[in-house]
């Protein structure tokens, strides 16, 4: 069972689901293990990685993993339609809102931005930003562990 919201991250949550990002499901912690399991195995391998685009691909699919593990594990899904990294990325700054799993929350919208430069526009990814992203899907991975206390 997650550790329960306190009244500033409940009411984050609630001005997401009012404002379309989310809607309310009920809590699946069956989905919550799976998504932390992908995680894991994302972050084991990130280290593994040579090529520095991959480690960061494979560092922000953790991110987003441990975003949908928290999503279920709470009992809330992305509302249908186009953002749904973004709405995931709001939710794990309402939910991680003191550091360090703020700083890396806030990170995942870089992430997610870098990852778009590099997939449309061909930016290329530096090793230093593989390695921040890394970082902050680490700490995303131990906050969520906390806070869904699986």
């Amino acid at each position: 069972m997650p550790l329960p919201l306190t009244p500033a991250q409940q009411k984050a949550v609630d001005a997401l689901v009012r404002s379309g990002a989310l809607r309310a499901v009920r809590p699946d912690e069956k989905k919550a293990r799976a998504f932390l399991a992908g995680a894991e195995s994302a972050l084991a391998d990130v280290p593994n990685v040579t090529r520095t685009e991959n480690r960061y691909n494979l560092a922000y699919k953790a991110a987003h993993d441990v975003g949908e593990a928290v999503l279920a594990g709470y009992g809330y899904k992305t509302t249908y339609g186009a953002g749904g990294h973004v709405k995931v990325g709001r939710f794990l700054a309402a939910i991680f809102d003191t550091p360090p799993p703020r700083d890396a929350a806030a990170h995942y919208d870089v992430m997610r931005l870098d990852r778009n430069a590099n997939n449309y526009l061909g930016k290329p990814v530096t090793h230093a930003a593989a390695d921040a992203a890394a970082e902050a899907a680490q700490t995303l991975y131990d906050a969520a562990l906390a806070r869904l206390d699986t």
